[in-house]
């Protein structure tokens, strides 16, 4: 009875100026941390570390537009999910394929930068998921929030893994498994927030049929 009720109450659409300050916040931590992370990944050579950087990017994006978009009609709002979804969608193709690249180069990473990097990259989205947290349920705009700040942190922790089995087995296959299952997480995220955004495209429409 309980669970009925609850699929009809409205979701979370971000307006309130916790959010708000939220956003304003990891947009910061992200953009930096892109910065950080994409040029010791090219020093590193670690397709794992760019793989992430481009994350961290692909988040300071959908969190200006999230930011962007609060306040207005929720065919608005998944509009911009949906933008959101296709641009993670694209991003993990983009990993693949570099990922598919360094196959054939095979120069394998520098793992005290990776190691160094991810930590540092972890501790900036770990405090991303703490700010998050208490928002990650809500519509399209507001999800594909909490998930790209997930997707963070794992992604972080992937990482750290990859460097230390670079480390231990001296070859740099860690480092390209890990970049091409952060790239299917990335493609995975983009699934579900196409997905709401279409159930909600849809509920909107109906409503507006409706009147």
């Amino acid at each position: 009875m309980s669970a009925g009720c609850c699929d009809h109450q409205p979701k979370f659409d971000g307006m309130s100026a916790g959010f708000r300050r939220a956003l304003w916040v990891i947009i910061a931590i992200n953009a930096v941390m892109f910065g950080v992370e994409m040029t010791a990944g090219a020093v590193a050579g670690s397709r794992a570390l760019q793989a992430d950087a481009l994350d961290f990017l692909g988040d300071t994006l959908t969190y200006g537009m999230s930011l962007f978009v609060l306040g207005m009609a929720i065919r608005t709002r998944a509009l911009a999910a949906l933008i959101k979804g296709a641009s993670l969608a694209l991003m993990g193709v983009w990993v693949l394929g570099s990922t598919a690249y360094q196959v054939f180069v095979l120069g394998l990473p520098n793992a005290p930068i990776m190691g160094a990097i991810g930590f540092l990259a972890l501790a900036a989205n770990l405090a991303s998921v703490a700010i998050l947290i208490r928002y990650r349920d809500g519509d399209a705009n507001v999800r594909s929030v909490w998930l790209c700040t997930r997707n963070d942190a794992i992604g972080n922790v992937a990482v750290m893994v990859a460097a230390g089995l670079v480390a231990l087995t001296g070859t740099a296959w860690p480092d390209l498994i890990v970049a091409a299952l952060m790239a299917g997480l990335f493609l995975w995220s983009a699934i579900q927030i196409i997905a709401q955004a279409l159930r909600e495209l849809r509920a909107s429409s109906q409503a507006v049929a409706a009147e």
